[in-house]
C-alpha cells in the first residue's frame, strides 16, 4: 500500500521541490497529494465539515507556516489528534518560529533554504523517529521549562482553541526529568546525538527517546492537547 503524503504549500515551485524531496526520502510507493491553502488542506484531512467521511489518512504532512488564508500553526492545532507525522517547512530558522511550531504539535521541521541533499537526509531522520533540535532551540526549551510561569499565552486568544491558555500550575508530567535536562544542555552546546550518547553512557536511540519526550512535554505544557480533547468531546 502506498504511503500517503500531504504537502501544504502555496508556492507551486516550492511544492514541486518538496515533492522531489519526499520521493527521494522514501523507498516505499508514495501517493503525494498537494494543497495550496488551509481550506483545501482541511478538506483533504477531513477537518472541514463538508469533508466528513471522505478523506483518507495521511502518514506524513508537510506544512508551510504561512499560507494565503491563514497560519499553518492554526492547522497544526486542529490536527492535534490526527495520526500523521507533522513536519513544518519554513524559511525561518530562528528559534522563535520553530518553538511556536513545536508548541503547536509539529514533530519536526525542514528549512526550505537548506540544500536538497540536506533536506532529504533531515526528512529521512524525522520519518525514522529522530527529532531535530538546534542549539539555539535547545536553549529556548531549557528556559521554557525552567520558567513555567513565563510560558506564552498566545493560544488563549486563538479562535480555534476555545481557551487554550497554558496551565498556570506546573504538573510533574510537564517537568523535564534530570536526564532530559542533561540532553537539552548538551544540545544547547552544539553536541550531536551520538556525542551526547557517548558522554551520557547511553545508546543513541535512548537519547533520541529523551528528545521525543521533550517534544511531547512542550506540546502538553502549551495547553493545546487539553484544548483539542475538549473540542473532540
Amino acid at each position: 500500500m502506498a504511503v500517503r503524503v500531504l504537502i501544504v504549500e502555496d508556492n507551486a515551485v516550492a511544492r514541486a521541490f518538496l515533492a522531489r524531496v519526499v520521493r527521494d526520502s522514501f523507498s516505499e510507493p508514495l501517493e503525494i497529494v498537494e494543497a495550496g491553502d488551509l481550506e483545501s488542506a482541511r478538506r483533504l484531512l477531513g477537518l472541514h465539515p463538508q469533508a466528513a467521511g471522505h478523506a483518507g489518512v495521511f502518514k506524513l504532512v508537510l506544512l508551510d507556516m504561512e499560507l494565503p488564508d491563514g497560519s499553518g500553526l492554526d492547522l497544526l492545532i486542529r490536527m492535534a489528534q490526527y495520526p500523521a507525522l507533522k513536519v513544518v517547512t519554513t524559511l525561518y530558522s530562528d528559534d522563535e518560529h520553530l518553538f511556536s511550531a513545536l508548541q503547536c504539535g509539529a514533530q519536526g521541521y525542514l528549512l526550505k533554504e537548506d540544500r536538497y541533499e540536506v533536506l532529504v537526509e533531515e526528512l529521512q531522520r524525522i520519518v525514522k523517529g529522530e527529532r531535530p533540535i538546534s542549539a539555539s532551540l535547545a536553549r529556548r526549551l531549557l528556559a521554557h521549562f525552567r520558567l513555567p510561569g513565563d510560558r506564552p499565552s498566545r493560544f488563549a486568544d486563538s479562535s480555534l482553541g476555545g481557551g487554550l491558555a497554558p496551565p498556570t500550575s506546573s504538573d510533574d508530567a510537564d517537568r523535564l526529568s534530570p536526564k532530559e535536562v542533561e540532553v537539552l544542555t548538551y544540545l544547547s552546546k552544539g553536541f550531536t546525538l551520538k556525542e551526547i550518547a557517548s558522554l551520557m553512557g547511553l545508546k543513541w536511540f535512548t537519547v533520541n527517546d529523551h528528545i521525543k519526550a521533550i517534544y511531547h512535554k512542550l506540546w502538553a505544557s502549551s495547553g493545546i492537547s487539553a484544548g483539542a480533547a475538549r473540542r473532540a468531546g
